[in-house]
Protein backbone atom coordinates (compact mmCIF):
# COMPACT_ATOMS: atom_id res chain seq x y z
CA UNK A 1 0.00 0.00 0.00
CA UNK A 2 1.34 3.44 -0.94
CA UNK A 3 2.58 5.54 1.96
CA UNK A 4 1.64 9.19 2.30
CA UNK A 5 5.36 10.00 2.24
CA UNK A 6 6.29 7.66 -0.65
CA UNK A 7 6.84 10.23 -3.42
CA UNK A 8 10.62 10.13 -3.06
CA UNK A 9 10.80 6.31 -3.08
CA UNK A 10 10.83 3.96 -6.08
CA UNK A 11 10.22 0.78 -4.09
CA UNK A 12 7.64 0.08 -1.42
CA UNK A 13 8.48 -0.77 2.18
CA UNK A 14 8.84 -4.44 3.05
CA UNK A 15 6.30 -6.08 5.32
CA UNK A 16 9.09 -6.64 7.82
CA UNK A 17 9.85 -2.92 7.87
CA UNK A 18 6.16 -2.13 8.28
CA UNK A 19 6.01 -4.36 11.34
CA UNK A 20 9.27 -3.07 12.80
CA UNK A 21 8.56 0.59 12.08
CA UNK A 22 4.93 0.82 13.10
CA UNK A 23 3.70 2.24 16.41
CA UNK A 24 0.01 2.33 15.55
CA UNK A 25 -0.92 -0.68 17.67
CA UNK A 26 0.02 1.12 20.88
CA UNK A 27 0.07 4.85 20.08
CA UNK A 28 -3.60 4.63 19.08
CA UNK A 29 -4.16 5.14 22.80
CA UNK A 30 -3.57 8.81 21.98
CA UNK A 31 -6.47 9.05 19.51
CA UNK A 32 -8.40 11.53 21.63
CA UNK A 33 -5.43 13.88 22.00
CA UNK A 34 -4.64 13.51 18.30
CA UNK A 35 -8.13 14.42 17.14
CA UNK A 36 -8.37 17.34 19.57
CA UNK A 37 -4.98 18.60 18.37
CA UNK A 38 -6.09 18.34 14.74
CA UNK A 39 -9.31 20.21 15.46
CA UNK A 40 -7.37 23.04 17.13
CA UNK A 41 -4.88 23.14 14.25
CA UNK A 42 -7.67 23.26 11.66
CA UNK A 43 -9.45 26.00 13.56
CA UNK A 44 -6.24 28.03 13.63
CA UNK A 45 -5.65 27.46 9.89
CA UNK A 46 -9.15 28.79 9.18
CA UNK A 47 -8.61 31.78 11.48
CA UNK A 48 -5.43 32.59 9.56
CA UNK A 49 -7.15 32.23 6.17
CA UNK A 50 -5.20 29.10 5.24
CA UNK A 51 -8.41 27.04 5.22
CA UNK A 52 -11.86 28.25 4.24
CA UNK A 53 -14.72 28.01 6.69
CA UNK A 54 -16.28 25.33 4.51
CA UNK A 55 -13.08 23.30 4.59
CA UNK A 56 -12.93 23.71 8.37
CA UNK A 57 -16.49 22.43 8.67
CA UNK A 58 -15.68 19.40 6.52
CA UNK A 59 -12.63 18.59 8.64
CA UNK A 60 -14.56 19.03 11.89
CA UNK A 61 -17.38 16.76 10.72
CA UNK A 62 -14.96 14.23 9.31
CA UNK A 63 -12.89 14.05 12.52
CA UNK A 64 -16.09 13.66 14.55
CA UNK A 65 -16.97 10.64 12.40
CA UNK A 66 -13.47 9.21 12.82
CA UNK A 67 -13.72 9.62 16.60
CA UNK A 68 -17.10 7.86 16.64
CA UNK A 69 -15.71 5.00 14.56
CA UNK A 70 -12.76 4.57 16.91
CA UNK A 71 -14.91 4.61 20.05
CA UNK A 72 -17.48 2.24 18.56
CA UNK A 73 -14.78 -0.19 17.48
CA UNK A 74 -15.50 0.22 13.75
CA UNK A 75 -12.19 1.91 12.95
CA UNK A 76 -9.64 -0.39 11.31
CA UNK A 77 -6.13 0.08 12.64
CA UNK A 78 -3.54 -1.05 10.08
CA UNK A 79 0.18 -1.58 10.65
CA UNK A 80 0.76 -0.29 7.10
CA UNK A 81 -0.43 3.15 8.29
CA UNK A 82 2.59 3.30 10.66
CA UNK A 83 1.07 5.44 13.41
CA UNK A 84 -2.23 6.81 14.57
CA UNK A 85 -1.57 10.19 12.93
CA UNK A 86 -1.35 8.62 9.47
CA UNK A 87 -4.22 6.25 10.20
CA UNK A 88 -6.58 9.02 11.27
CA UNK A 89 -5.56 11.36 8.46
CA UNK A 90 -6.00 8.64 5.85
CA UNK A 91 -9.47 7.79 7.14
CA UNK A 92 -10.38 11.48 7.26
CA UNK A 93 -9.35 11.84 3.62
CA UNK A 94 -11.44 8.83 2.67
CA UNK A 95 -14.45 10.49 4.31
CA UNK A 96 -14.11 14.09 3.08
CA UNK A 97 -11.80 13.82 0.08
CA UNK A 98 -8.89 16.11 -0.77
CA UNK A 99 -9.79 18.61 1.94
CA UNK A 100 -8.48 16.05 4.42
CA UNK A 101 -5.04 16.38 2.85
CA UNK A 102 -4.98 20.08 3.74
CA UNK A 103 -5.12 19.38 7.47
CA UNK A 104 -1.39 18.71 7.62
CA UNK A 105 -0.52 22.18 6.29
CA UNK A 106 2.04 23.91 8.57
CA UNK A 107 2.36 20.79 10.68
CA UNK A 108 4.71 17.81 10.95
CA UNK A 109 4.25 14.48 12.63
CA UNK A 110 7.09 15.67 14.88
CA UNK A 111 5.11 18.48 16.50
CA UNK A 112 1.90 16.48 16.17
CA UNK A 113 3.16 13.56 18.25
CA UNK A 114 4.79 15.99 20.68
CA UNK A 115 1.41 17.64 21.25
CA UNK A 116 -0.48 14.36 21.60
CA UNK A 117 1.97 12.67 23.93
CA UNK A 118 2.53 15.78 26.03
CA UNK A 119 -1.19 16.31 26.55
CA UNK A 120 -1.64 12.65 27.50
CA UNK A 121 1.17 12.90 30.06
CA UNK A 122 -0.17 16.20 31.46
CA UNK A 123 -3.60 14.63 31.87
CA UNK A 124 -2.16 11.60 33.60
CA UNK A 125 -0.14 13.79 35.96
CA UNK A 126 -3.43 15.23 37.19
CA UNK A 127 -5.30 11.91 37.29
CA UNK A 128 -2.57 10.12 39.23
CA UNK A 129 -2.38 13.01 41.69
CA UNK A 130 -6.13 12.62 42.27
CA UNK A 131 -5.71 8.89 42.84
CA UNK A 132 -2.98 9.53 45.41
CA UNK A 133 -5.34 11.88 47.25
CA UNK A 134 -7.95 9.11 47.39
CA UNK A 135 -5.35 6.74 48.85
CA UNK A 136 -4.34 9.35 51.42
CA UNK A 137 -7.97 9.73 52.48
CA UNK A 138 -8.18 6.03 53.34
CA UNK A 139 -4.87 6.09 55.20
CA UNK A 140 -6.15 9.09 57.17
CA UNK A 141 -9.29 7.20 58.20
CA UNK A 142 -7.18 4.41 59.68
CA UNK A 143 -4.61 6.76 61.21
CA UNK A 144 -7.21 8.85 63.04
CA UNK A 145 -8.55 5.72 64.76
CA UNK A 146 -5.13 4.78 66.10
CA UNK A 147 -3.45 7.86 67.54
CA UNK A 148 -3.30 6.08 70.94
CA UNK A 149 -2.44 2.62 69.61
CA UNK A 150 1.15 1.78 70.48
CA UNK A 151 3.43 0.15 67.93
CA UNK A 152 7.19 -0.38 68.09
CA UNK A 153 9.04 2.34 66.22
CA UNK A 154 12.08 0.75 64.63
CA UNK A 155 15.52 1.56 63.32
CA UNK A 156 17.58 -1.14 61.59
CA UNK A 157 14.37 -3.22 61.89
CA UNK A 158 15.06 -3.39 65.63
CA UNK A 159 12.69 -2.15 68.31
CA UNK A 160 13.67 1.42 69.12
CA UNK A 161 10.99 3.61 70.72
CA UNK A 162 7.23 3.34 71.25
CA UNK A 163 5.19 5.40 68.79
CA UNK A 164 1.52 5.35 67.87
CA UNK A 165 0.19 3.71 64.75
CA UNK A 166 -1.41 6.92 63.49
CA UNK A 167 2.01 8.57 63.65
CA UNK A 168 3.53 5.69 61.70
CA UNK A 169 0.90 6.02 58.96
CA UNK A 170 1.47 9.78 58.97
CA UNK A 171 4.96 9.13 57.62
CA UNK A 172 3.39 7.63 54.51
CA UNK A 173 0.98 10.55 54.23
CA UNK A 174 4.06 12.79 54.10
CA UNK A 175 5.56 10.69 51.33
CA UNK A 176 2.40 10.67 49.25
CA UNK A 177 1.94 14.41 49.68
CA UNK A 178 5.39 14.92 48.19
CA UNK A 179 4.39 12.64 45.33
CA UNK A 180 1.34 14.80 44.60
CA UNK A 181 3.53 17.89 44.61
CA UNK A 182 5.91 16.30 42.10
CA UNK A 183 3.09 15.42 39.69
CA UNK A 184 1.59 18.91 40.03
CA UNK A 185 4.96 20.58 39.54
CA UNK A 186 5.64 18.52 36.43
CA UNK A 187 2.31 19.44 34.95
CA UNK A 188 2.89 23.14 35.55
CA UNK A 189 6.43 23.08 34.18
CA UNK A 190 5.60 21.12 31.01
CA UNK A 191 2.29 22.72 30.09
CA UNK A 192 3.65 24.36 26.93
CA UNK A 193 2.45 23.79 23.37
CA UNK A 194 4.70 22.25 20.71
CA UNK A 195 2.16 22.82 17.93
CA UNK A 196 3.54 25.05 15.20
CA UNK A 197 7.12 23.85 15.53
CA UNK A 198 6.59 21.59 12.51
CA UNK A 199 9.54 19.30 11.77
CA UNK A 200 12.17 21.18 13.79
CA UNK A 201 12.54 24.78 12.63
CA UNK A 202 9.06 26.26 12.64
CA UNK A 203 6.97 26.93 9.53
CA UNK A 204 6.83 29.66 6.88
CA UNK A 205 3.04 29.62 7.03
CA UNK A 206 1.34 32.40 8.94
CA UNK A 207 0.32 30.34 11.96
CA UNK A 208 -0.84 31.52 15.37
CA UNK A 209 0.77 29.27 17.98
CA UNK A 210 -0.69 31.20 20.88
CA UNK A 211 -4.18 30.53 19.55
CA UNK A 212 -3.73 26.76 19.28
CA UNK A 213 -2.09 26.72 22.72
CA UNK A 214 -5.16 28.43 24.17
CA UNK A 215 -7.55 26.06 22.38
CA UNK A 216 -5.70 23.03 23.74
CA UNK A 217 -5.39 24.30 27.31
CA UNK A 218 -1.66 24.99 27.32
CA UNK A 219 -0.33 27.86 29.42
CA UNK A 220 2.08 29.04 26.71
CA UNK A 221 3.99 27.96 23.63
CA UNK A 222 7.46 26.44 23.66
CA UNK A 223 10.40 28.76 23.09
CA UNK A 224 12.71 26.81 20.77
CA UNK A 225 11.32 24.51 18.08
CA UNK A 226 14.51 22.49 17.72
CA UNK A 227 14.32 21.49 21.37
CA UNK A 228 10.56 21.07 21.39
CA UNK A 229 10.15 18.32 18.81
CA UNK A 230 12.83 16.17 20.45
CA UNK A 231 12.07 16.97 24.10
CA UNK A 232 10.86 14.07 26.19
CA UNK A 233 11.66 15.51 29.60
CA UNK A 234 7.96 15.53 30.40
CA UNK A 235 7.81 11.78 29.78
CA UNK A 236 10.92 11.18 31.86
CA UNK A 237 9.44 13.28 34.65
CA UNK A 238 6.22 11.31 34.87
CA UNK A 239 8.25 8.08 34.86
CA UNK A 240 10.44 9.44 37.66
CA UNK A 241 7.38 10.63 39.57
CA UNK A 242 5.70 7.24 39.20
CA UNK A 243 8.91 5.45 40.18
CA UNK A 244 9.26 7.53 43.34
CA UNK A 245 5.59 7.04 44.18
CA UNK A 246 5.92 3.29 43.60
CA UNK A 247 8.99 3.23 45.85
CA UNK A 248 6.82 4.72 48.61
CA UNK A 249 4.07 2.21 47.84
CA UNK A 250 6.65 -0.56 47.95
CA UNK A 251 7.92 0.53 51.38
CA UNK A 252 4.37 0.50 52.75
CA UNK A 253 3.74 -2.83 51.03
CA UNK A 254 6.83 -4.32 52.66
CA UNK A 255 5.46 -3.36 56.05
CA UNK A 256 2.02 -4.75 55.21
CA UNK A 257 3.66 -8.06 54.29
CA UNK A 258 5.61 -8.14 57.56
CA UNK A 259 2.73 -6.92 59.69
CA UNK A 260 0.41 -9.61 58.31
CA UNK A 261 2.82 -12.44 59.18
CA UNK A 262 2.39 -14.59 62.31
CA UNK A 263 5.69 -13.21 63.61
CA UNK A 264 4.18 -9.70 63.74
CA UNK A 265 0.42 -10.22 63.65
CA UNK A 266 -0.22 -6.46 63.54
CA UNK A 267 -2.80 -6.54 60.73
CA UNK A 268 -4.90 -8.96 58.73
CA UNK A 269 -5.61 -8.24 55.10
CA UNK A 270 -9.15 -8.77 53.87
CA UNK A 271 -9.95 -12.06 52.14
CA UNK A 272 -10.88 -9.93 49.12
CA UNK A 273 -7.26 -8.87 48.75
CA UNK A 274 -5.46 -12.06 49.74
CA UNK A 275 -4.89 -15.40 48.04
CA UNK A 276 -4.36 -19.01 49.12
CA UNK A 277 -1.87 -21.73 48.37
CA UNK A 278 -2.32 -24.49 45.82
CA UNK A 279 -0.93 -27.06 48.26
CA UNK A 280 -1.17 -25.61 51.79
CA UNK A 281 -4.82 -25.00 52.72
CA UNK A 282 -3.97 -22.97 55.83
CA UNK A 283 -2.16 -20.24 53.91
CA UNK A 284 -3.41 -16.68 53.46
CA UNK A 285 -0.90 -14.90 51.27
CA UNK A 286 -0.46 -11.10 51.07
CA UNK A 287 -0.25 -11.14 47.28
CA UNK A 288 -1.42 -7.55 46.82
CA UNK A 289 1.46 -5.88 48.66
CA UNK A 290 3.89 -8.45 47.23
CA UNK A 291 2.80 -7.63 43.69
CA UNK A 292 3.06 -3.92 44.46
CA UNK A 293 6.67 -4.44 45.50
CA UNK A 294 7.32 -6.32 42.28
CA UNK A 295 5.65 -3.79 40.01
CA UNK A 296 7.93 -1.10 41.41
CA UNK A 297 10.81 -2.72 39.55
CA UNK A 298 8.70 -2.72 36.40
CA UNK A 299 8.28 1.06 36.38
CA UNK A 300 11.93 1.58 37.28
CA UNK A 301 12.71 -0.33 34.08
CA UNK A 302 10.57 2.05 32.04
CA UNK A 303 12.39 5.06 33.48
CA UNK A 304 15.86 3.64 32.88
CA UNK A 305 14.81 2.48 29.41
CA UNK A 306 13.75 5.94 28.28
CA UNK A 307 16.77 7.61 29.86
CA UNK A 308 18.92 5.21 27.86
CA UNK A 309 17.04 5.91 24.63
CA UNK A 310 17.43 9.67 25.04
CA UNK A 311 21.02 9.86 26.21
CA UNK A 312 22.75 9.83 22.80
CA UNK A 313 20.24 11.43 20.45
CA UNK A 314 21.40 14.36 18.30
CA UNK A 315 18.94 17.15 17.64
CA UNK A 316 16.25 17.12 16.57
CA UNK A 317 13.76 14.25 16.22
CA UNK A 318 15.04 10.70 15.74
CA UNK A 319 13.02 7.53 15.28
CA UNK A 320 14.51 6.18 18.53
CA UNK A 321 12.06 8.49 20.27
CA UNK A 322 9.22 6.21 19.16
CA UNK A 323 10.33 4.05 22.09
CA UNK A 324 9.03 6.71 24.50
CA UNK A 325 5.41 5.65 24.69
CA UNK A 326 5.05 1.98 25.57
CA UNK A 327 7.00 2.35 28.81
CA UNK A 328 5.01 5.42 29.81
CA UNK A 329 1.68 3.79 28.97
CA UNK A 330 2.60 0.71 30.98
CA UNK A 331 3.92 2.71 33.94
CA UNK A 332 0.79 4.89 34.01
CA UNK A 333 -1.50 1.85 33.96
CA UNK A 334 0.60 0.20 36.66
CA UNK A 335 0.42 3.33 38.81
CA UNK A 336 -3.34 3.64 38.43
CA UNK A 337 -4.21 0.06 39.38
CA UNK A 338 -1.58 0.05 42.15
CA UNK A 339 -3.06 3.12 43.81
CA UNK A 340 -6.58 1.75 43.52
CA UNK A 341 -5.87 -1.71 44.92
CA UNK A 342 -3.66 -0.39 47.73
CA UNK A 343 -6.43 2.00 48.72
CA UNK A 344 -8.90 -0.89 48.93
CA UNK A 345 -6.45 -3.11 50.81
CA UNK A 346 -5.91 -0.36 53.40
CA UNK A 347 -9.63 0.32 53.63
CA UNK A 348 -10.53 -3.31 54.31
CA UNK A 349 -7.62 -4.48 56.49
CA UNK A 350 -8.06 -5.29 60.17
CA UNK A 351 -5.70 -3.60 62.65
CA UNK A 352 -4.76 -5.78 65.61
CA UNK A 353 -4.04 -3.09 68.16
CA UNK A 354 -3.47 -5.46 71.08
CA UNK A 355 -0.72 -7.30 69.24
CA UNK A 356 0.93 -4.01 68.35
CA UNK A 357 0.92 -2.87 71.96
CA UNK A 358 2.16 -6.22 73.25
CA UNK A 359 5.09 -6.00 70.85
CA UNK A 360 6.10 -2.72 72.47
CA UNK A 361 6.90 -4.61 75.68
CA UNK A 362 9.73 -6.39 73.87
CA UNK A 363 13.09 -4.80 73.22
CA UNK A 364 13.33 -2.20 76.03
CA UNK A 365 11.68 0.59 74.04
CA UNK A 366 11.72 2.99 76.99
CA UNK A 367 15.51 2.86 77.38
CA UNK A 368 15.93 6.32 75.87
CA UNK A 369 13.40 7.60 78.40
CA UNK A 370 15.54 6.32 81.25
CA UNK A 371 18.53 8.15 79.82
CA UNK A 372 16.46 11.31 79.42
CA UNK A 373 15.23 10.95 83.00
CA UNK A 374 18.81 10.69 84.30
CA UNK A 375 19.76 13.86 82.41
CA UNK A 376 16.66 15.84 83.34
CA UNK A 377 15.98 14.72 86.89
CA UNK A 378 19.39 13.61 88.15
CA UNK A 379 21.58 16.14 86.34
CA UNK A 380 23.77 13.36 84.94
CA UNK A 381 25.64 14.05 81.67
CA UNK A 382 24.07 12.22 78.73
CA UNK A 383 27.08 10.00 77.99
CA UNK A 384 27.11 8.78 81.57
CA UNK A 385 23.32 8.41 81.48
CA UNK A 386 23.69 6.33 78.33
CA UNK A 387 26.11 3.99 80.13
CA UNK A 388 23.83 3.64 83.17
CA UNK A 389 20.88 2.89 80.93
CA UNK A 390 22.89 0.22 79.15
CA UNK A 391 23.54 -1.45 82.50
CA UNK A 392 19.81 -1.29 83.28
CA UNK A 393 19.00 -2.95 79.95
CA UNK A 394 21.56 -5.66 80.69
CA UNK A 395 19.92 -6.21 84.09
CA UNK A 396 16.54 -6.55 82.41
CA UNK A 397 18.00 -9.11 80.01
CA UNK A 398 19.43 -10.99 82.97
CA UNK A 399 16.06 -10.99 84.73
CA UNK A 400 14.14 -11.77 81.55
CA UNK A 401 11.94 -8.67 81.81
CA UNK A 402 11.50 -5.62 79.65
CA UNK A 403 12.88 -2.36 81.00
CA UNK A 404 9.37 -0.93 81.11
CA UNK A 405 8.47 -3.62 83.68
CA UNK A 406 11.66 -3.88 85.74
CA UNK A 407 11.30 -3.41 89.48
CA UNK A 408 12.59 -0.15 90.92
CA UNK A 409 14.96 -1.86 93.33
CA UNK A 410 17.13 -3.13 90.51
CA UNK A 411 17.47 0.35 89.05
CA UNK A 412 18.42 1.71 92.48
CA UNK A 413 21.13 -0.91 92.75
CA UNK A 414 22.63 0.26 89.45
CA UNK A 415 22.72 3.93 90.49
CA UNK A 416 21.50 5.27 93.82
CA UNK A 417 20.70 8.68 92.30
CA UNK A 418 17.65 7.14 90.61
CA UNK A 419 14.38 7.87 92.42
CA UNK A 420 11.10 6.01 92.34
CA UNK A 421 9.45 8.55 90.02
CA UNK A 422 11.52 6.94 87.26
CA UNK A 423 8.83 4.26 86.95
CA UNK A 424 6.46 6.76 85.37
CA UNK A 425 9.08 7.60 82.75
CA UNK A 426 9.50 3.96 81.87
CA UNK A 427 5.82 3.49 81.01
CA UNK A 428 5.41 2.87 77.27
CA UNK A 429 2.47 5.21 76.74
CA UNK A 430 4.22 7.89 78.78
CA UNK A 431 7.25 7.41 76.57
CA UNK A 432 5.19 7.87 73.44
CA UNK A 433 3.38 10.95 74.75
CA UNK A 434 6.57 12.52 76.08
CA UNK A 435 7.76 13.22 72.55
CA UNK A 436 5.93 16.51 72.19
CA UNK A 437 8.40 18.30 69.95
CA UNK A 438 6.92 19.49 66.65
CA UNK A 439 6.56 16.50 64.34
CA UNK A 440 6.84 14.07 67.24
CA UNK A 441 4.81 10.99 68.08
CA UNK A 442 2.92 12.32 71.12
CA UNK A 443 -0.78 11.80 70.59
CA UNK A 444 -1.50 15.53 70.57
CA UNK A 445 1.22 16.08 67.97
CA UNK A 446 0.02 13.17 65.87
CA UNK A 447 -3.49 14.61 65.81
CA UNK A 448 -2.05 17.94 64.66
CA UNK A 449 -0.19 16.20 61.85
CA UNK A 450 -3.26 14.29 60.72
CA UNK A 451 -5.31 17.50 60.78
CA UNK A 452 -2.63 19.10 58.61
CA UNK A 453 -3.02 16.36 56.00
CA UNK A 454 -6.79 16.56 56.25
CA UNK A 455 -6.68 20.31 55.61
CA UNK A 456 -4.28 19.74 52.73
CA UNK A 457 -6.64 17.30 51.04
CA UNK A 458 -9.68 19.48 51.66
CA UNK A 459 -7.92 22.44 50.05
CA UNK A 460 -7.27 20.26 46.99
CA UNK A 461 -10.95 19.56 46.43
Amino acid sequence: MEKMWSGRFSAGASNLLDEFNASIMYDRKLYREDIEGSLAHAQMLAKQGILTQEELKQIQDGLAQVKNEIESGEFEWKISDEDLHMGIEKRLTQIIGDTGKKLHTARSRNDQVAVDFRRYVLRKNSEIAEAIKALMQEILVVAEKHTDTLIPGMTHLQHAQPINFGFHLGAYLSMFKRDIERFESSRERNNVSPLGCAALAGTPHNVDREYTAELLGFDSVSVNCLDTVSDRDFALEILFNISTMMMHISRLSEELVMWSSYEFGFIELSDEYSTGSSIMPQKKNPDVPELLRGKTGRVYGALVGLLTVMKGLPLAYNKDTQEDKEGVFDAVETAEISLEILKEAIKTMQVKADNMENACAIGHLSATDLADYLVEKCNIPFREAHFITGRAVAKGEELGVDLSKIEFKYLKEIDERINEDVMEYLGLRHSMNARTSQGGTAQERTKEQLQYFKNYLQNKE
